[in-house]
């Protein structure tokens, strides 16, 4: 048996006019955390789905990197992602594009080398994989 997570999603009223509350009971991180129309497609304060899935592929790809440089031999000193997540309109809504961004500082690996071991990871990070629909670009820099 694998590792099991959850969050649960609580809404009320319609769509435009209604609003959630997203909470994660196992880690408390996210408690009662608002999200509604206007923080998904405005500018209101709050959380939204698509926001949620960058914070994931983030955190799971630069996991999965760390993890193949340092099988690799090549423990990064650091890494730094930034994972965009685009969300289309056209034919209803659906998630378009996600980009990754990596800044890394790892002693010793060449560019060449480090392109490769990043491409693997943006395809083989468990988040990558369940977003497999989604088109995934990756920018990897050695700082």
């Amino acid at each position: 048996m694998g590792i099991s997570r959850h969050a649960t999603a609580h809404w009320e009223g319609d769509l435009k006019n209604g609003q959630g509350r997203l909470s994660t009971p196992q880690s408390g991180l996210l408690d009662n955390t608002r999200y509604g129309f206007n923080s998904r497609f405005g500018e209101e304060k709050g959380t939204n789905p698509e926001e949620l899935i960058a914070a994931a592929h983030a955190g799971c790809f630069t996991m999965a990197l760390s993890a193949k440089l340092t099988e690799a031999g090549h423990p990064p000193a650091s890494l730094d992602t930034r994972a965009e997540v685009d969300l289309s309109m056209e034919g209803g809504p659906s998630l378009s594009q996600i980009r990754l961004k990596v800044k890394a500082q790892v002693p010793g690996i060449d560019a060449a080398k480090f392109q490769a071991i990043a491409e693997d990871a943006k395809a083989n990070c468990p988040v990558s994989k369940a977003l497999s629909a989604v088109p995934v670009s990756l920018e990897a820099v050695l700082a």
